[in-house]
């Protein structure tokens, strides 16, 4: 998998797993994958469409296959404060950091090999997000929650 499809997919993921999908997260996946040029040869919003089908199938087999790609991936260190960055642009995007966004975060975390001295000096206000307090290993939870369709022409893009 590509490095750029890691990042929407953790997006994604990110946006999904407190089970709402909120207006200001899909803003958020729409003004970064514009303003990024490592997204421009990807159909963002089929993509985004197709892990909500995917997600609505499969639940917490989705997520689950997601954290295990990110087990077989390399990536640089770069790379992974890159997709740290991505991941809590969108779950501080809705204003609402829920408990459930916090535990799958640390799950994404635990796959990566960043030191917390190298994440807190990018993200000093991540602390929460970094201390141990779940066993990273088990299933993700999953309320079983279907997602519509997105219609992105509802979102106003800033």
């Amino acid at each position: 998998m590509k490095i750029n499809q890691i990042y929407l997919k953790t997006i994604f993921c990110c946006m999904a797993c407190d089970g709402d999908i909120a207006p200001e997260e899909i803003e958020l996946v729409l003004n970064l994958t514009a303003q990024q040029p490592i997204f421009h040869d990807i159909d963002v919003k089929r993509t985004i469409n197709e892990y909500v089908d995917a997600i609505n199938n499969g639940g917490v087999h989705f997520l689950k296959t997601y954290l295990k790609e990110l087990t077989e991936q390399t990536f640089s260190d770069e790379e992974q404060l890159q997709l740290i960055d991505f991941a809590l642009q969108t779950i501080y995007a809705d204003n609402k950091i829920e408990y459930a966004e916090v535990k799958f975060f640390k799950k994404i975390r635990a796959r990566l090999s960043l030191s917390d001295e190298i994440i807190m000096a990018q993200h000093p206000d991540a602390e929460d997000f970094l201390l141990p307090d779940i066993y990273v290993t088990e299933d993700p939870e999953w309320s079983n929650t279907i997602f519509e369709k997105i219609d992105f022409s509802q979102i106003v893009q800033h």
